[in-house]
C-alpha cells in the first residue's frame, strides 16, 4: 500500500483511467442536461464510493481506506468537473450563437451589443 491507499498500477490504471472515464462521461451528461455544478459533486461523491467498492472487490484494496476514498474523490470531481465545464461552454456557444463567443477553452463571453432575442429565420 501507498499513500494513494491502494497500490500505483490500481490506482493509475483502474481509478484514473477507467472511473476517471467514467467521471468525464458522467460531467458531459450532467452539463448536456444543463444540470449545475453541484450535481457533479454528488455524483463524485457516488463514483468514489464505486472505485473504493470495485478496487475491493477486483484487487483486494483496502475498502475502508479514508485516505484512499478521499483521493479518489478528488480526483474524480476534478475530471467531471473539467467534463462539465468543456461541455458547458460548447453548449451555450453553439446553443446561442447569437449572444456567446467563445474565449478561450473554459470559457464564453458576451458578443457586445448583441440582441437578447434570436434571429428572425
Amino acid at each position: 500500500m501507498s499513500a494513494l491507499g491502494t497500490t500505483l498500477p490500481v490506482f493509475l490504471l483502474f481509478t484514473l483511467v477507467v472511473m476517471g472515464g467514467a467521471a468525464y462521461l458522467t460531467g458531459q451528461a450532467l452539463a448536456r442536461t444543463w444540470k449545475p455544478p453541484l450535481a457533479v459533486l454528488f455524483a463524485s461523491v457516488l463514483l468514489a464510493a464505486a472505485d473504493r467498492f470495485l478496487a475491493w472487490g477486483l484487487f483486494g484494496q483496502p475498502l475502508g481506506s479514508i485516505v484512499g476514498y478521499g483521493l479518489d474523490f478528488v480526483v474524480l470531481l476534478a475530471i467531471a468537473l473539467l467534463a462539465h465545464r468543456l461541455t458547458h461552454v460548447a453548449k451555450m456557444v453553439a446553443q446561442y450563437p447569437w449572444l456567446y463567443a467563445r474565449d478561450g477553452l473554459f470559457a464564453y463571453r458576451p458578443i457586445p451589443g448583441a440582441a437578447q432575442a434570436p434571429p428572425a429565420a
